[in-house]
Formats: C-alpha cells, sequence, structure tokens
C-alpha cells in the first residue's frame, strides 16, 4: 500500500473565519441585511491549515490557548464545518471532544451509554455486547444508575471514555479530556493508548501536557492563531512551541525572518505566578527573573536530562556584606524537593555596595521527573550573628519538565542498567551450597 493510499485523515487548506461584532445589535443588523457598513471583523480560527495523519499513527496537536487546536478536531470529526477547504476520513471515528459531550443530562449513566451507541451506529444487541467493559474501564460504582447531572467532573470523563474507546474505533480523537481524571484513571487511559498502537489504530489528540505528547506521539503539529507552524518529532515540535511561547520562533515570509510577537501569549505563557508569596527588608530586591532552555532561549518547560539556567538580577538599595542568592524547587503539592545557594556552591562570599546591581544564575541539569513544579528565588544574608531575608519570592514561576521516561520518585538517579546471562559456575556452586547446607 502506498503513503497516500495509508492516510487516514487529510486535511485540506481549511480556512474557519468567524465574524466578531462588537455589540449584539450589529450581529442583527447584519443577519437582516440593514445598513451599508461592515459591522463586525473576521477572526480566522484556522487559516488554510493542510496535515495528512496516517493509519496507525499517534499523533499530538499543540499550540496556545486560541491557537486552533479544538477547532480542527472538531471540523475533523464533523461537529463544525469549515469555511473553506475540505477534510476527508478514512475510518471509523470515536471522538472525546468535551466533557459529556452528547450525553443527556437528565438520563442515567447506562442509558447514555446506549444513547452514545446508538449515535455511533451500534444496535443495541452490539452495546449490550461492549456493556461490560465499559462499565469495567469507568470504574464508578453505582453511580451508573444515577442521572449524569449528579457527576462529579472526573466520574463524568470516565464515562464518556469508556464508551469513546469500547466501540472499537480505527480512529480515537481525544481533546484535553484526559487532564480531568485522576492520576491513575490517566494511567489507565494511557496504557489503553499503548494497545491501541499495538492494534494498528489511529489516535489524535490535543494537550497541554507536553511529556504525554512527547512519549505517546510519533509526530506533532504545531498550530499559532490558526496557523500551522510545522510538523515534525515531537521533541522538535515541543522545541519550537517553547518559542513560540516567548514570542522567539522564527517565520520566513518572503525572504525575511520575522518574530511572532503577542504580549498576550507572553503574558499567559510565561509562567509567572500573578499571586506569588514576597517578604524582606528589600535591602536587596530581585527586579528580574526568568529562565532559560541549553539553547539560552528563554522558557518554562524544560526536556527532562537536558541543562537549564535559573536567572535572576538584583539591586541593593544598602551596604551588605555577603549577601546569599538562592532558589528552591516544591511541587504542586508544596513539597521541597530540590535547591541550592551561592554560599553552599562557594559562589560567592563578598560584600556589595549600595546601588550595585548583580545578575545571577544556576546552570544544572534536569533530573526531575515530568510535570510542574514551583520556582522561588532569595536573597538573604547575615548581619552578625543574625540571619536576615532581604526579598524572597514564593512560587514566583512554573516550570513544566518534559519527559518520555519517568521513574519512581521524585528524580531520575540516570541509571545504567545491563542484563547478561550468569556465568554457569556460579549457578553451579549455589546449588551445591544448598545441597551441603
Amino acid at each position: 500500500m502506498s503513503r497516500q493510499e495509508d492516510i487516514a485523515i487529510a486535511v485540506k487548506n481549511v480556512r474557519k473565519i468567524y465574524k466578531l461584532y462588537d455589540k449584539p445589535q450589529d450581529r442583527v443588523k447584519d443577519a437582516l441585511g440593514l445598513g451599508s457598513r461592515k459591522k463586525y471583523k473576521l477572526h480566522y480560527a484556522l487559516n488554510g491549515v493542510s496535515m495528512n495523519i496516517y493509519r496507525g499513527e499517534t499523533v499530538g496537536i499543540i499550540g496556545t490557548n486560541g491557537s486552533g487546536k479544538s477547532t480542527i478536531l472538531k471540523i475533523i470529526t464533523g461537529v463544525l464545518n469549515p469555511t473553506e477547504g475540505e477534510v476527508e476520513v478514512d475510518g471509523r471515528i470515536s471522538a472525546l471532544l468535551e466533557l459529556g459531550a452528547g450525553f443527556n443530562q437528565e438520563y442515567n449513566g447506562i442509558e447514555n451509554v446506549y444513547l452514545n451507541g446508538t449515535m455511533m451506529g451500534f444496535s443495541e444487541k452490539e452495546i449490550a455486547a461492549r456493556l461490560p467493559a465499559i462499565l469495567e474501564f469507568a470504574d464508578i460504582g453505582d453511580y451508573v444508575y444515577q442521572p449524569v447531572k449528579t457527576y462529579s467532573s472526573g466520574m463524568f470523563v470516565r464515562l464518556a471514555f469508556a464508551v469513546a474507546i469500547n466501540i472499537e474505533p480505527e480512529i480515537l480523537i481525544v481533546d484535553e479530556a484526559l487532564s480531568v481524571g485522576d492520576v491513575f484513571f490517566q494511567a489507565k487511559c494511557y496504557h489503553k493508548f499503548e494497545e491501541f498502537k499495538e492494534m494498528g489504530k489511529t489516535i489524535v489528540f490535543v494537550s497541554h501536557d507536553l511529556s504525554s505528547i512527547s512519549k505517546y506521539c510519533d509526530r506533532v503539529f504545531l498550530l499559532n492563531k490558526g496557523d500551522l507552524l510545522g510538523e515534525g518529532r515531537p521533541r522538535e515540535m515541543i522545541d519550537a512551541y517553547k518559542r513560540v511561547l516567548v514570542g522567539q520562533y522564527e517565520v520566513e515570509e518572503d525572504g525575511r525572518d520575522d518574530l511572532l510577537e503577542d504580549e498576550e501569549i507572553r503574558a499567559a505563557a510565561g509562567g509567572v505566578n500573578p499571586e506569588l508569596l514576597e517578604y524582606g527588608t528589600r535591602q536587596a530586591q530581585i527586579v528580574e527573573y526568568y529562565l532559560t532552555d541549553d539553547r539560552g532561549v528563554k522558557t518554562t518547560a524544560v526536556i527532562k536530562g537536558t541543562e537549564f539556567t535559573v536567572h535572576m538580577k538584583v539591586q541593593f538599595s544598602d551596604m551588605l556584606p555577603a549577601p546569599i542568592f538562592a532558589f528552591s524547587v516544591k511541587n504542586v503539592q508544596g513539597t521541597e524537593i530540590t535547591g541550592t545557594n551561592s554560599m553552599i556552591e562557594r559562589a560567592f562570599l563578598e560584600p556589595v555596595r549600595a546601588g550595585q546591581v548583580k545578575e545571577v544564575t544556576f546552570t544544572q541539569k534536569m533530573s526531575l521527573q515530568g510535570g510542574e513544579y514551583l520556582l522561588s528565588l532569595g536573597v538573604t544574608g547575615y548581619n552578625g550573628d543574625r540571619f536576615e531575608v532581604y526579598h524572597r519570592l514564593y512560587d514566583t514561576l512554573n516550570i513544566t519538565v518534559v519527559s518520555d521516561k519517568n521513574t519512581v520518585g521524585f528524580y531520575d538517579m540516570g541509571s545504567r542498567v545491563t542484563v547478561k546471562d550468569a556465568e554457569p559456575d556460579g549457578a553451579d556452586n549455589v546449588v551445591a551450597f544448598a545441597r551441603k547446607a
């Protein structure tokens, strides 16, 4: 079979355009053809996007909020129609796009299983045959007999995902739904992804979880503000996405390089906590702070196993005998994982003058497991025997660690594993010793 014949989903030059009105009455006037002046502006949710997704692939779609990720999935599944272009799908699709989409809030869980199965083209007998597997996977107990309007968001997504994966789809479409379930349910779902991959099924999913994108995807598409910026291996596209987040993604247009600049994206993706806790005497003040990756690019996403640098700029209003610069990292539950300071590292033990500004960097290899973490910063010191905090910023930045291999615990020891056949003599000696004993 040729590569062309092996296409499961073909998206051809798709545009989705919305009219944005300033006032509701402008929409009504436009619909009635009243007035000659245009009362709207056009918003391109998708702008000429083309992509081929092949049978048996697991494909991820990433991008900032408002980039068109969910829109492209809705067009692929037929929930939305494109303004221009076309989509061709070869295979039975099962989609999990929005929490509880297609569920009747008044029906109980089992009634909704039959409702969804019927909408997908199954007979009542076929649904009944699949019902035990669906209920086992959902694992919500007697709640299946209660109206779904009484469900928690976790129960909702469990049942919806259980239905989606147990109707034997050839193509599975998932949009962020897995972020709702608990960690054990997510692990079960990703295990199902692995089973689907082995069975040669096609999976397309949108996620902000870059570790899952890195681990499970064969290929990744990167969208930004309705444009397809690129496609390629997960690591390459995640790296490009990180540059988009800080407005440093270079795009070639008419023979020149431009920078994608968007202050809203910069603010939303910068990972800065607007409600951080800060205190201190302010004899020294941290006036700037950020992270860079191993290429020197500002980011809040770091690939496990690579080097990254914590930067801070500190301004001094008083003469201080020997300020100490520090950083620490917590998990989202608040457990302090790691950290260091310039005194421990014996990197700086000097006095500073009032008015001086110091640029401080900590460079290290990222060994933490994939996940979300919080960075805290501080400048402290000793006045005689008294310890003083000049400026401390708690939980100031969010760090996303991207990993395709997570070991047990907080960090990866980087173990090297060897497995080889045991020496026959050693085995014989063990048996002889056992008989003697």
